[in-house]
């Protein structure tokens, strides 16, 4: 399993010209789901998610948390992120989990956020969605279990 941590000033999630989701300062999540993947997985992503020390504070440039600076968190389903890249040059994506096996350890990650942080969205999972952001620092985060 794969978390992409992005510190933004804000995202947002469009599916058919439609704003589904929509946040200021915190994290775009995006989340991919690999064959073999589990619930522990989930867990310990959402955790680290919500302490990852990403942001400024008084002292330091990376110091606090998105819990820390009470910021949000949008997480958007990404297979790709499971691609198969050392082979060729077009990405091979057996090694994502189908999509009846990633969309419940997705939604267990969003529910391990939510016990914690008052403010997560979601993109719509399977979905077309065009995705927009502006990275803060830029700081792009890969979390792996």
């Amino acid at each position: 399993m794969r978390a992409l941590l992005q510190r933004v000033n804000s995202a947002t999630v469009n599916v058919d010209g439609e704003v589904i989701a929509s946040i200021d300062t915190g994290l775009l999540v995006l989340l991919g789901v690999a064959n073999g993947d589990a619930a522990d997985a989930a867990v310990w992503l959402a955790a680290k998610t919500l302490d990852l020390r990403i942001f400024a504070d008084e002292h330091k440039p990376m110091n606090a948390s998105v819990m820390d600076v009470q910021g949000a968190v949008l997480v958007v389903s990404q297979f790709t992120l499971a691609a198969e890249t050392r082979r060729g040059n077009r990405p091979g994506f057996s090694t994502a989990a189908p999509p009846h096996e990633a969309e419940p350890l997705y939604e267990r990650y969003v529910e391990e956020l939510r016990l914690r942080c008052r403010n997560v969205q979601t993109g719509r999972f399977g979905a077309d969605m065009q995705v927009s952001l502006v990275n803060e620092g830029p700081v792009t985060i890969l979390l792996e279990r």
